[in-house]
């Protein structure tokens, strides 16, 4: 395994431009995100909204935002990961950390940023009868898109996962159907004109009614919810996004000091665990902002205080963008080309 200088847990908009101060400082970075896209709940719940509350920027969709923190973050190139939610954490002899995620993937690394937010959104379980026979067939989220292929699809949500879901789907699987509670769809804007466009079928506002088959998952019912007229589609595999949850997980038993369910933290933003900060919401300290402005102080701290703390020996510099060198000759390299 390689070893990084630091692992952000955590790709919302204050894991992202950690990322990017991480290059600046020139430490080996790694992003973990659990979501299958880059954004956390900005993307997950707002992507259209509009958001006022960043210096110099008076007004910016929660989409456009993401996408320039996304190219801001990819600067240095980071190793970004997604669909993995980290669980364990275990200290080496060498002090350095060894990072497990729920699919048994391991991640080596000299500290650690978590930008969690309050924690992974997750959706909610299916309240069906025989949801629990037929768990093999309902998926909450993709690993691996081509274990689809040619196989009708059906996701049923209308948040940014879902729509995620279909358009990548599209190519993919043999047909895809998307069932949605409510007419209009929370995801982001060009996503939803995609999927829109496309050959997917769209059934609105329906819900799911019932899963039908023997040991085998055959079909679905959906109903109208307004007329509750019903029909059945026979389908090979479903995808879940019509509810969520915000969970810290395994996190919480990893001997971190909480207070008020914030991650307590000091004037460096470390935690109690040398070696491990908190930024963003899911960092506490006295006289807290939750703007994403604050985090966007915070990061760079914990930043700095990684770099310390991997190199107690050196003084760690002030850093400027005006006066970065290898950040003035990518900026240069861009325009040249």
């Amino acid at each position: 395994m390689k070893l990084y200088d630091v692992t952000i847990i955590g790709g919302g908009p204050v894991g992202l431009y950690t990322a990017f101060y991480c290059g600046m400082r020139e430490m080996e970075t790694k992003i973990i995100e659990y979501l299958p896209y880059l954004g956390g709940k900005v993307s997950y719940f707002y992507p259209e909204k509009v958001i006022g509350d960043i210096g110099g920027i008076p007004e910016i969709t929660g989409e456009n935002l993401i996408r320039q923190l996304e190219q801001q973050a990819r600067t240095f190139n980071p190793t970004i990961v997604l669909n993995q939610q980290v669980k364990d954490l275990e200290r080496l002899s060498d002090g350095t950390f060894l990072l497990t995620s729920h699919n048994g993937a391991q991640h080596h690394t000299k500290t650690v940023i978590l930008a969690t937010g309050f924690g992974a959104i997750k959706n909610s379980k299916l309240d069906l009868l025989n949801a629990d026979k037929y768990a093999g067939y309902l998926y909450h989220s993709v690993d691996n898109y081509q274990d689809f292929q040619n196989q009708h699809v059906l996701i049923y949500g209308g948040g940014n996962s879902a729509v995620e879901w279909a358009n990548r789907l599209l190519p993919i699987a043999k047909r895809v159907t998307v069932v949605h509670r409510r007419d209009e769809f929370s995801g982001m804007e060009r996503n939803i004109y995609n999927l829109k466009s496309s050959r997917a079928d769209i059934l609105t506002p329906y819900i799911l009614d019932a899963l039908n088959g023997d040991e085998v998952l055959r079909s679905v019912s959906v109903k109208h919810i307004k007329t509750e007229e019903t029909m059945e589609i026979s389908i090979d595999a479903v995808l879940l996004n019509h509810g969520f949850s915000i969970e810290l997980g395994e996190i919480k038993q990893w001997g971190l000091e909480f207070e008020n369910g914030s991650i307590r933290v000091d004037h460096s933003m470390q935690t109690n665990i040398e070696g491990i900060f908190a930024v963003g919401d899911i960092a506490g300290y006295r006289n807290k902002l939750h703007l994403i402005t604050g985090g966007f102080f915070e990061g760079p701290t914990a930043v700095n205080s990684a770099k310390a703390y991997i190199e107690p020996d050196k003084k760690v510099k002030p850093l400027f963008s005006t006066t970065h060198s290898k950040l003035q000759r990518l900026r240069g390299s861009r325009i040249t080309n």
